[in-house]
């Protein structure tokens, strides 16, 4: 659309002549004769700039920019003055105006003006945007997201901030399964309490026990000190065990005790004790099949499998980067005491071509990397990470493998590459595919696959 301009001047030649220059440079304006005739305007319709001289009868110039800032308080405003002193162009500027113009100015100062006005305005909003997304996506504890898939994840995190139900997160490696099990307690009615993190991949299984429930001075060697387990240090507040995929099956069996009667025993002693704990538990693994090998426990599961979260991966929810890298640029800002250099659209498009094994996790790494070594404003595909620039990664690139193939597979696979690539864009997608837009969706809906945007 065309830049709405909003001419006030009450010289209907002046007004005529201005209005015509910036037509033919491919604005959209509107002449007004004076204040009141503007306000009107302005009340009426969305105009993008106003430009308007500072002395006119009855309503002037700076009451006018007054008004139009109440109304439309993202419009640019450009005062034109014949009496342009230092005096009158601050108290413009004061007032809001984006910068001034004076009489008489010619063809290229009004167009250059214009023009930088409309871009600074264009800017702000921008920023204003990015800052309301960024805001809206930390509201739930620094998960950032609007995709489908994200907002299933905050549908059920939000449940389960007010209960003391056990919760199973489910994700790969990076995909920010703590970040979950932080807000749902920080969140919640225990948030002063105690929050406890226990990496159960972590612990050798022989002090797995020793970490959970705690031991008595002189139960094993070693135990010089009677100590508390993480259930009696996480008592009336949160105990998160990460990887719990990876727990011994003999410490499973007294986790499930423990999570069933709310007591538990130090090694060494005999002395039951009673806690109030929240679990939370999360893992990497496929719980189903650790079940089939027969190296979890059935019921242990079922206990823990009240409700689930489950985190998709990045390469299912490409509709969020923007946001991400918004967000993480802005954290990197910070933390490296730099400003962050801009993202040009070829790096964000290998971006999104890109499997992201590491998840968020690695997209966060990979721009603190790229930041660093870049010494100019922008970051431009050269400096992407080999990583990145892969032909292996991009769409199309498909070798026939060994065994044979099943087409179908073959067919929504792509589907879902080009959905990747596209942002969950249907339309863009069929492009990339040689699609039309109705096959595309006949396709989809007969692969059943899930569409993270809703159609254009």
């Amino acid at each position: 659309m065309k830049p709405k301009i909003l001419i006030t001047e009450d010289d209907h030649v002046q007004r005529e002549i201005i209005a015509d220059i910036l037509i033919r440079a491919g604005y959209a304006a509107t002449g007004a004769a004076s204040g009141l005739e503007a306000v009107e305007a302005l009340e009426d319709d969305a105009f993008d700039m106003l430009l308007t001289d500072l002395s006119m009868p009855g309503m002037d110039g700076l009451e006018l920019l007054r008004h139009a800032k109440r109304l439309r308080p993202d419009i640019e405003v450009v005062v034109m003055t014949a009496y342009a002193t230092v005096a009158t162009a601050v108290t413009a500027m004061k007032e809001g105006a984006t910068d001034y113009l004076e009489k008489p100015f010619d063809k290229d100062e009004l167009l250059v003006v214009a023009a930088r006005a409309l871009e600074r305005g264009d800017l702000r909003v921008q920023n204003r945007q990015l800052r309301e997304l960024v805001t809206r996506a930390v509201s739930l504890g620094n998960i950032i997201g609007e995709s489908v898939p994200m907002q299933r994840v905050f549908d059920v995190v939000g449940r389960a901030v007010n209960v003391s139900s056990t919760v199973l997160i489910q994700g790969e490696s990076g995909t920010g399964k703590e970040l979950v099990a932080r807000h749902i307690h920080f969140a919640g009615p225990r948030a002063k309490k105690p929050f406890v993190v226990m990496n159960c991949a972590a612990i050798p299984d022989s002090l797995v026990e020793s970490e959970l429930f705690g031991h008595e001075k002189g139960a094993f060697t070693g135990a010089e000190a009677s100590r508390p387990g993480k259930f009696e240090i996480a008592s009336d507040g949160t105990l998160f065990l990460d990887e719990i995929g990876d727990m011994h099956l003999e410490s499973q069996a007294k986790l499930l005790r423990v999570l069933q009667d709310g007591m538990v025993e130090r090694i060494g002693s005999s002395q039951p004790r009673k806690v109030d704990v929240r679990v939370l538990v999360a893992t990497n693994r496929d719980l189903a099949k650790r079940i089939e090998e027969g190296a979890f426990r059935r019921d242990l599961f079922y206990r823990l499998d009240v409700l689930r979260v489950d985190l998709p991966p990045l390469r299912e929810r490409m509709q969020d980067l923007p946001m991400l890298l918004a967000h993480f640029r802005e954290k990197l800002a910070t933390k490296l005491g730099k400003p962050a250099p801009k993202l040009v659209p070829d790096v964000i498009d290998a971006m999104r071509r890109y499997r992201w094994p590491g998840n968020v996790r690695e997209l966060e790494n990979t721009l603190e990397q790229m930041f660093i070594l870049c010494d100019g404003p922008t970051v431009d595909i050269e400096a992407l990470p080999e990583k990145l620039r892969e032909r292996s990664t991009e769409l199309g690139a498909f070798m026939l493998p060994l065994g044979g193939i099943v087409l179908e597979d073959i067919e929504q696979d792509f589907i879902r590459q080009a959905l990747e690539r596209s942002g969950g864009r249907i339309k863009e997608a069929a492009e990339l595919l040689g699609l039309t837009y109705k096959t595309l969706q006949y396709r989809l809906k007969k692969h059943e696959i899930d569409r993270h945007v809703a159609d254009e």
